[in-house]
């Protein structure tokens, strides 16, 4: 039993005797200087034109009106299947 402690006890000084005669440098790297960054202006806010406020108001009201005429065909479609389900379901009574 002493055996593999003492082969134990000569391989940790052999190891530590390694790591003693390897001489290992810690290079620290260089920062390099950076450049100086002009800072980002922001571009001057375009004023908006009577013209621009139309069309915009144009397309928000042809969008509107794209809207309701959706809506208004998506009721119509659920009344006919609601009209369709009652017929059928008279049917089969």
């Amino acid at each position: 039993m002493n055996d593999w402690q003492a082969e134990l006890e000569e391989l940790f000084k052999q190891s530590t005797n390694f790591v003693k005669s390897v001489a290992l440098k810690i290079e620290v790297p260089r920062v390099r200087s950076r450049a100086i960054v002009e800072p980002v202006i922001a571009p001057p806010v375009a004023k908006v034109t009577s013209s621009e406020r139309e069309e915009i108001a144009k397309r928000v009201a042809s969008f509107r009106a794209h809207q309701q005429r959706a809506i208004r065909e998506r009721e119509e479609y659920a009344a006919s299947v609601l009209v369709r389900l009652k017929a059928t379901l008279s049917q089969q009574s």
